[in-house]
């Protein structure tokens, strides 16, 4: 940091950031919103067997994330630095294997030959490229800034470009990939493979713009000492603040995505109304965007643990409400889904630099850094709440009695279970997650604070 030589933190890195995350969600998103749908309605799997498959591949996350924690941690820095030549390698890679999932030229096949080819293709993506990009880039943000409040702000950053991605994938992809048929709105296989096509170059050009206009500053030794898997394990259980941000990340995610899911089945099958699912997909970003604008000084002020505290009760109120209003109107459940995600806009602005905070704190508590081995962690429990919420809305879904092809009406009933669905799922995921965070999480902003002295002081030899 003291080099003279190397430019100075500026906008420069903040939107490199930000479009990092935007490449990630690029295919992130389309697997969560648009994959089970895929499934479900053009290749004729059931909801509940897409939900399980996802949820098993998460137990190969449990190998892969680790791994590539350790690759990152142990390779050797290079004049770009330790975490950015990890886009550049694994980019092409994760994009092809995204587009490669949505195979509408196989919804002919058999049902054994369909079920195995979603299985290995999500594997590829997921489990093997997506990990070997997403935490160098993640742990990057260490490198990038020592300072606490510039990690925030690339935490924020981070948020806004996968909101853009979400505008992407949540307001145009909708009213590009349904078509009329009848009363029905019917998901069109060819197209949705097109717009998997349209996302993966998108996903590779934003991780060009991030290596090319991020700096790694701070600079982070390859770690040299032998694995070591039962301390490991053993810091799991007894780092507290990692516990924490473990159980309210797969939460968070579970709210999240859970949501995002049944959006895809409460606006075609309840209301009838896919232009009103792409309206509410650009109103729910619109909180992220206003809130990034001073969501800096509210953690300065008030800290990340009591904000994320805040914004879980805020959700949770909204969405019952909504549950016991049960409206008929899709354009009054649009605006009242874009207050309750006023409550997730806050989680996710602040989450990234919550990871760093971990960081953090696990250096003061033990005195060692690893950034890539810590992130791995988050990463996987983050996948897990990918993965819960695919097998929580798919069994959900089968539970009411939902009929996968997307050419079949389905009956009131099922449509009056997608809605109560649609609001009490992530009501009562923001009263847990508030809880979780209040009881689980230890890092207030007192802590935190005393843990940038600490560091500071040892940063500067003292």
């Amino acid at each position: 940091m003291s080099n003279k030589n190397v430019k100075p933190f500026g906008a420069k890195d903040k939107f490199g950031y930000m479009f990092g995350d935007f490449g990630n969600d690029f295919t992130f998103i389309l697997a969560s919103m648009i994959m089970m749908k895929f499934y479900t309605d053009v290749m004729g799997v059931s909801a509940a067997l897409v939900g399980t498959l996802m949820m098993v591949a998460r137990f190969v996350d449990a190998f892969t994330d680790v791994t590539m924690g350790q690759i990152v941690d142990r390779s050797k820095p290079t004049a770009a630095g330790k975490f950015k030549p990890w886009l550049l390698r694994i980019c092409g890679p994760v994009a092809v294997a995204s587009f490669l999932i949505y195979g509408s030229w196989f919804a002919n096949m058999g049902m054994t030959f369909k079920i195995a080819y979603m299985f290995i293709t999500y594997i590829l993506w997921g489990s093997v490229f997506y990990t070997a990009v997403n935490i160098p880039y993640g742990s990057m943000a260490s490198a990038i800034s020592a300072d606490p409040e510039e990690r925030a702000s690339l935490s924020t950053f981070r948020t806004m470009g996968g909101a853009l991605a979400g505008l992407c994938i949540g307001v145009i992809l909708p009213l590009l990939i349904y078509d009329k048929v009848g009363d029905v709105q019917v998901m069109n296989g060819t197209k949705v493979t097109v717009a998997a096509g349209v996302c993966s170059v998108g996903a590779i050009l934003c991780y060009i713009l991030c290596y090319n206009m991020c700096t790694e500053r701070v600079k982070l030794e390859a770690k040299t000492e032998k694995f070591d898997l039962g301390a490991l394990l053993k810091g799991l259980v007894t780092n507290k603040a990692l516990i924490g941000i473990v159980l309210s990340s797969i939460c968070m995610l579970l709210v999240q995505l859970t949501a995002s899911t049944l959006q895809g089945y409460v606006y075609p099958d309840y209301f009838g109304n896919v232009a009103a699912q792409s309206v509410a997909g650009l109103a729910a970003m619109i909180p992220t965007f206003l809130l990034a604008a001073f969501i800096g000084k509210l953690q300065a002020k008030f800290g990340r643990k009591e904000l994320s505290i805040a914004g879980g009760i805020w959700g949770a109120i909204i969405f019952i409400v909504m549950y016991f209003m049960h409206t008929t109107n899709a354009w009054v459940f649009a605006g009242m889904y874009t207050l309750g995600y006023c409550g997730l806009s806050i989680g996710q602005l602040i989450c990234w630099a919550m990871i760093t905070d971990v960081i953090d704190d696990t250096e003061v508590q033990t005195g060692s850094r690893s950034d890539g081995e810590i992130y791995s962690i988050y990463s996987f429990a983050r996948k897990m709440g990918q993965a819960a919420s695919s097998g929580v809305a798919g069994a959900l879904l089968t539970a009411i009695g939902y009929v996968s092809g997307s050419a079949v009406g389905q009956t009131e009933a099922v449509k009056e279970g997608i809605y109560t669905l649609s609001c009490l799922v992530p009501g009562i995921g923001f009263l847990v997650l508030a809880a979780i965070t209040f009881f689980f999480y230890p890092l207030s902003k007192k802590r935190v604070d005393e843990n940038v002295k600490v560091l500071a002081a040892k940063r500067a030899g003292k």
